[in-house]
């Protein structure tokens, strides 16, 4: 296990930056989430750490040791990609005990940590299988193993679940966090599926445009998001936007509604704000504000409903049954303390 440190990292095309001074540090045995949009960087910046992609300027540090200029095989770490790259003519057996295969390992360690990983994984079964005879999930798990078996100081993840049908990427998480929890391992994963990230991370980096947004713990992230970009990347459905204005102690949005403020809103009168509410924040109630309904979507634990809400198409999930019809008004309340302000130039976070 080792630490991950990378110091104002910069990564150039040509004349095109692509990463801005990136800064993130990772402590031992942390499991770690790159999340972003696509293009954002962060594909980029795992590559750098496996010494794949060559650093601009700034640093990486694995270990307390800097490894710019360190061959990928040397810096002790394993990498699992999208793609699973196995070998089709070699057996799961094979495919796990290759690296040390090729490092001229004793036939008698290679055994032992092929029959270790194997046991960790699931995969005592099938390692006479070859690829093709194998389901992904199962091939992921052999990807997976090939790394366990290096016993490295560092994990790298490459997106390994996008492949996945929608039930098993929900099964390969709990797999690889659970792995992450046996090995403890120090883990830096990439996706850009933000679920991936809350579920999973002990500590998520959002990533925008090659810049870092925030760094935090994933409740940390979803409660006191810093601007607009993380608050409408985490959560999923994703936070609502209202635009208006701050004056006499509350929020006015365009078409006039009066909203309430969070008690730690700190501005000016006339500031232009945009006012964000989960859509789980909701609350169905008589003689509340009117929303209209455009579209019911019943999910069976709630139920999500798109409506019109003060001039702005928002989405609410409510836990009850919801009887109205689309073209049907609604009427529903919101808990101050749980909105979120930013500043409408800026992005930034204006409520404490």
């Amino acid at each position: 296990m080792a630490t991950v440190c990378i110091r104002d990292v910069r990564k150039r095309f040509g004349s095109t930056e692509v990463l801005h001074g990136v800064s993130v540090e990772i402590e031992d045995g942390a499991f770690v989430i790159l999340v972003g949009p696509s293009g954002c960087g962060k594909s980029t910046l795992l590559r750098m750490i496996a010494g794949l992609e060559n650093i601009s300027s700034g640093d990486i540090a694995i270990g307390g040791r800097v490894v710019n200029n360190v061959a990928p095989k040397e810096r002790d770490i394993a990498m699992v990609f999208q793609n699973y790259a196995l070998y089709p003519h070699m057996t799961v057996r094979d495919n796990m005990a290759f690296s040390l295969s090729l490092a001229g390992a004793p036939k008698s360690e290679i055994e032992e940590k092929v029959g270790r990983a194997s046991s960790i994984l699931g995969l005592n079964p099938y390692l006479a299988r070859y690829p093709r005879q194998l389901s992904g999930g199962q091939r992921q798990r052999v990807a997976m193993g090939r790394a366990i078996v290096r016993d490295p100081q560092v994990f790298l993840f490459d997106e390994p679940l996008s492949n996945l049908d929608a039930k098993l990427r929900v099964a390969m998480r709990a797999e690889i966090k659970e792995l992450h929890q046996r090995l403890q391992t120090t883990t830096v994963y990439v996706t850009h599926d933000q679920i991936e990230a809350m579920t999973m991370a002990d500590k998520i980096v959002v990533m925008n445009a090659g810049n870092v947004e925030q760094i935090g713990a994933p409740l940390d992230l979803y409660d006191r998001p810093n601007n607009l970009f993380v608050a409408g990347f985490i959560g999923s459905p994703a936070m609502n936007f209202v635009k208006g204005k701050i004056a006499d102690g509350a929020f006015h949005a365009v078409d006039g509604t009066v909203l309430p403020l969070p008690a730690s809103t700190r501005a000016d009168d006339g500031r232009s704000a945009v006012y964000g509410i989960r859509p789980e924040h909701f609350q169905l109630a008589p003689g509340g504000l009117p929303a209209r309904v455009n579209v019911i979507e019943p999910t069976g634990s709630e139920t999500q409903v798109m409506a019109r809400f003060a001039d702005t198409l928002i989405i609410a999930a409510f836990r009850e049954r919801v009887s109205a019809k689309p073209g049907e008004t609604i009427h529903v309340t919101v808990d101050p303390a749980l909105v979120h302000v930013f500043d409408a130039e800026t992005g930034q976070r204006i409520s404490r």
